[in-house]
């Protein structure tokens, strides 16, 4: 049986409907709150790369913390690293949920590429 690290928001529905499909797949997973423990900076860049997704994808776009910032003005102007320390620095900032088993990385929640990836 597969486990996996899922990097989650426990009020967040999407996240929910993840671990749902994980389960249903008979992944296990051990769960980490993006909020209350955000992944480092040294972590976060070790799943951009074994993503190969552009750094951009791992932020969440929607979320009331990055319109609060105004982050899509400031965002194109920013490193690399700047943008791997400020979503380190605030869990909000990140697309949900990251789930990954060291090998292979899913960031956000289709359940197309759950069942390609988990399955």
């Amino acid at each position: 049986m597969t486990t996996v690290t899922a990097y989650i928001y426990p009020k967040c529905s999407t996240c929910r409907d993840a671990m749902k499909s994980l389960e249903a797949k008979g992944v296990q997973s051990e769960k980490i709150d993006l909020f209350e423990t955000p992944p480092s900076q040294e972590q976060l860049r070790s799943f951009w790369e074994l993503s190969g997704l552009p750094l951009k994808k791992f932020l969440n776009t929607s979320g009331e913390a990055y319109k609060e910032m105004k982050l899509k003005d400031r965002i194109p102007r920013m490193s690399d690293d700047d943008i791997l320390e400020l979503l380190a620095s605030n869990g909000r900032l990140i697309k949900r949920p990251i789930v990954t088993d060291g090998k292979r990385i899913t960031v956000g929640f289709k359940e197309e590429q759950y069942k390609e990836i988990w399955s």
